[in-house]
């Protein structure tokens, strides 16, 4: 049985790195994890970050195309449903939801946000298209429990809604580790929530007690990197830049990383949280929605800030019973919740009675 895939804000294949694309590859493996077969239906990317009228048509008429060279593939007969991740009022599906109608079979969605307040102004067309294709949609998999809020105030008569958490494209957790290393930050560098997210960390530290021997690893960089490294001169050799990582080398820094501190600027839940605490690492991040849901025992209050954070610090960083009862937590609740077979059984629930 074959599942249409299609990320408009983000192909699988996309050669930047992202939460999004970490999210669509897991998503992809979690089909296959449950049996079927999968075919990326579609590459275009459908995004305007800026609230571009002009670019709101361009990329319409682009999706036009793409639906008749879909429907025109001898393959599309085989598809059972179309499954599309991420649709919102910046990146709406308008391609998704055309060829699932003309093909007869059912649409689903994942992490599927909606914006009604986005119906008028610079994103209204787009906003409007998102609405449509959540609307259409038979299931929606949300992720986070601030999604599914909006989901179910808006949701059509009989939509089915599943809560899908997000989760790690593996069936068991990593070897545990002592970490006895450094800190450690992980995130892209680009301006607004991501850079935000890298002020508070530097308004953060100089909060820690001088005589206390912290070091932070930051892995990760982009187009904010120059203003990154100024937030960080500061703090001199006890702040080291590893830049981007592969995989497997990230990996090993989880392992050896005393604690993950990225406080999450209005993250929609962060990759980065559930690999760490895989790995047994302790996460040390704002009290918010999304970052709530994967992040175990989250300590800041909601209006917590540098302060908050720089106690929890140092707790974990000065107290081992508090630490290992953190790395504990933080294990217990990735295998409970967060792991690929969890995931293919609630994707397979839903897809079967879909189709």
């Amino acid at each position: 049985m074959t599942i249409a895939f299609y990320a408009p804000l983000k192909a699988p294949d996309h050669p930047v790195p992202s939460g999004d694309r970490t999210m669509a590859r897991a998503l992809i493996h979690a089909l296959h994890h449950a049996g079927y077969d999968v075919a990326v239906a579609c590459s275009l990317r459908i995004y305007d970050g800026r609230g571009d009228s002009a670019a709101q048509a361009d990329l319409t008429d682009q999706a036009e195309a793409e639906v008749a060279r879909l429907l025109a593939l001898d393959e599309a007969r085989n598809w059972r449903c179309w499954l599309t991740y991420h649709n919102y009022y910046k990146a709406p599906d308008l391609v998704g939801p055309v060829v699932a109608r003309a093909l007869g079979i059912p649409y689903i969605q994942v992490e599927s946000t909606r914006a009604r307040k986005r119906l008028s102004g610079p994103w209204a067309k787009f906003a409007a298209a998102a609405e449509a294709a959540s609307d259409q949609a038979h299931t929606i998999f949300y992720v986070t429990r601030r999604d599914a809020e909006t989901l179910r105030r808006d949701a059509p008569a009989g939509q089915s809604l599943i809560h899908l958490p997000p989760f790690l494209p593996s069936e068991n957790l990593p070897v545990g580790s002592d970490h006895s290393g450094p800190m450690l930050s992980v995130g892209m560098m680009r301006a607004g929530d991501k850079l935000s997210s890298y002020r508070l960390i530097a308004e953060t530290l100089p909060l820690l007690d001088p005589a206390l021997d912290w070091h932070l690893d930051i892995a990760g960089d982009g187009p904010a990197q120059a203003d990154v490294l100024d937030l960080m001169m500061p703090f001199g050799a006890r702040v080291r830049m590893l830049g981007a990582l592969s995989a497997d080398t990230l990996q090993r820094h989880y392992g050896r990383a005393r604690l993950l501190f990225w406080p999450g600027v209005n993250e929609a839940f962060g990759y980065a949280y559930l690999e760490a605490q895989a790995a047994g690492v302790p996460v040390v991040a704002q009290d918010r929605p999304g970052v709530q849901d994967v992040v175990a025992g989250i300590q800041p209050p909601v209006s917590d800030g540098p302060d908050a954070m720089a106690a929890r610090l140092t707790q974990l960083l000065t107290r081992p019973d508090l630490h290992a009862a953190a790395t504990t937590d933080a294990r217990g609740k990735v295998q409970a919740d967060h792991l690929l077979p969890a995931a293919a059984h609630t994707l397979r629930t839903g897809i079967e009675a879909a189709i």
